[in-house]
């Protein structure tokens, strides 16, 4: 049997795919704006892909080779496709069953204005630590705050920075969350002292962005009169069976993240104690969005249940605005999301398969001489990954298999590397708008990612910090230091 030798490719190689996506994706920007990701992306994507395989096929390499890969890349994002719609049902189900509505409702009331901002940053910071998962997060209060910031007259893609902000700092330092135990695994060390080591750069990270969303707050013109608040509350109160009571089937989805429950199912049973809800408390809702039309009302219960699950909820108040807000959730809604996802993922599959992706970083390392440049690479790397690979597993599975030895052999304790995978590889996914969590933050909150990205502090903070601390050689410790540690 004849065996096909594979070509190394070159640097050349690896950076032509890398320059073309770039290209490609500053056309569509330039051309569609804020609606780039709705298709013109993808195709960015796809075109981008074919040039890494023509790179392949010179070096070599079969497309059977290269579809499997792809095949296998689709099938490990999966399970995120299968959240993204279980959290499109959750969106439908709660808006029905007035869970949504509720949580506007109250927080409209209770909420400042001008502290609006800094507060949904530690709302949804402390729900992230409680339960360790941005996405339900932002799938559960963050869909809340959006509608009370849209109640209030205020920006929401300042307040989605806000709830991106505080998500990921609670994930980042949360012992439930999967990247908080991924990156210590890959690096080689153990959780809390990852956790612990994390604390130097996340802490000063996330009390910045604490003090701009203040600042942003009570330097802005609003105020509490800023909207008539008294109209959206009638109107919320005329058109929904209103009661706190509603905001129970939020405590089921917390309880049962709180208690590692996995994703999927915590969110199915989420959007079934919605529909509970609904039928039990909402019964004229359910009519008047389905429109009886003559038919038994069993019939229209079951097709107004049904239509917003797979549709989502769409809103008739007589107010434009509130109908806005009301009008969304369905599997439908992430449709164009996972489009986005599995083309994103088909060029990473692609670019990793054909060796692209070591060669480029084998290239990085070669250009590190000191501590802190090696530091700096690694942020770059993970950051380049999350762009190129649009996954945030991979930003921090790659590099941190791929410099661990580098950091090992410069005397640099695992603790390092682990603390600045997190600082930029999981912090930093959700401003690329074809990576998963960009595209699923996107289309959860309703909000465009180069719209919410230049607000998310937190975010762009976090890699910045932890080049500083590398630069100046601040809370790096060396190999020996874990050693006495641990005896």
């Amino acid at each position: 049997m004849k065996i096909t030798e594979h070509r190394e490719p070159s640097f050349l190689d690896a950076l032509i795919p890398v320059v073309a996506l770039v290209f490609l994706l500053a056309c569509s920007v330039y051309l569609y704006g804020d609606r780039s990701s709705s298709g013109a992306n993808q195709i960015a994507l796809i075109m981008a892909g074919c040039v890494a395989l023509m790179v392949g096929v010179k070096n070599g390499h079969k497309w059977r080779d290269v579809q499997k890969a792809i095949s296998q890349g689709i099938a490990n994002t999966f399970g995120a496709i299968l959240i993204l719609f279980a959290v499109g049902m959750l969106i439908g189900s709660w808006i029905l069953s007035g869970t949504v509505p509720a949580m506007i409702y109250y927080g409209l009331q209770i909420i400042s204005p001008t502290i609006f901002y800094f507060t949904a940053c530690i709302l949804s910071a402390i729900a992230a630590i409680s339960i360790g998962s941005s996405w339900t997060v932002a799938g559960t209060i963050g869909v809340g705050l959006i509608g009370i910031a849209a109640g209030l007259g205020l920006s929401p893609e300042i307040t989605a920075g806000a709830i991106i902000s505080g998500a990921y700092f609670g994930d980042k330092m949360s012992p439930l969350s999967d990247t908080t135990n991924l990156a210590p695994a890959v690096a080689g060390t153990d959780l809390f002292t990852h956790i612990r080591h994390m604390t130097w750069t996340t802490f000063p990270s996330i009390g910045i962005a604490l003090v701009l969303y203040l600042v942003i707050g009570l330097t802005s013109d609003i105020g509490g009169d800023a909207v008539d608040l008294g109209d959206q509350l009638t109107l919320l109160d005329s058109n929904f069976d209103i009661g706190l009571y509603l905001l129970l089937p939020l405590v089921v989805v917390f309880v049962l993240a709180m208690k590692k429950n996995p994703a999927f199912p915590t969110l199915v049973i989420g959007t079934l104690t919605g529909i509970l809800f609904a039928v039990i408390f909402q019964y004229d809702v359910i009519i008047r969005f389905a429109q009886a039309n003559g038919r038994s009302d069993f019939i229209v219960i079951f097709d107004g249940i049904w239509r917003s699950l797979f549709a989502g909820y769409s809103a008739d108040t007589g107010d434009a605005n509130i109908d806005e807000l009301l009008t969304r959730g369905g599997m439908s809604s992430m449709l164009n999301t996972v489009w986005l996802v599995m083309c994103a993922i088909t060029f990473g599959s692609i670019m990793e398969k054909l060796g692209l992706l070591k060669r480029l970083v084998v290239g990085l390392i070669a250009m590190a001489h000191t501590t802190g440049s090696l530091i700096f690479i690694t942020i770059l790397t993970c950051i380049g990954m999350n762009i190129i690979t649009a996954d945030q597993y991979i930003a921090i599975v790659l590099p941190g298999r791929m410099y661990r030895l580098e950091f090992k052999r410069r005397n640099l304790a695992a603790k390092n590397l682990s603390r600045v995978l997190e600082d930029s590889g999981t912090v930093t996914s959700v401003l690329v708008p074809w990576n998963t969590c960009g595209a699923f933050f996107a289309g959860t909150l309703g909000v465009a990612t180069f719209a919410y990205a230049p607000y998310c502090f937190f975010n762009l903070i976090s890699p910045v910090v932890s080049a500083l601390y590398g630069m100046y050689n601040i809370k790096i410790s060396p190999i020996i230091e874990e050693e006495v540690m641990a005896e």
